[in-house]
């Protein structure tokens, strides 16, 4: 029994790392380019950020101040949530 409890404790912990990976970040910045045919931002910190397809752009224009939350998912940042900065 105790050589199981080992066994999955360290596999736990091998894992761990990967499911850190997949935690949301979130970042503030200002809109450069907003691309309603791709569903994408770019931000002034030189990343761009992919739209889920029912996301709202009302509001979005280059120059506005944001405050995104995102998830990288196979390399690409993808928008949870975006509040914009009065």
């Amino acid at each position: 029994m105790r050589f199981l409890i080992a066994a999955l404790m360290a596999t736990a912990v091998f894992l761990s790392p990967l499911a850190a990976s997949a935690e949301s970040a979130d970042v503030e910045a200002v809109i450069t380019n907003v691309d309603t045919t791709n569903l994408s931002l770019s931000l002034d910190d030189g990343k761009k950020y992919q739209a889920p397809e029912e996301f709202n752009f009302e509001g979005l224009e280059p120059g506005v101040k944001v405050l995104v939350f995102y998830t990288e998912v196979d390399g690409k940042r993808v928008i949870n949530d975006l509040e914009i900065i009065q």
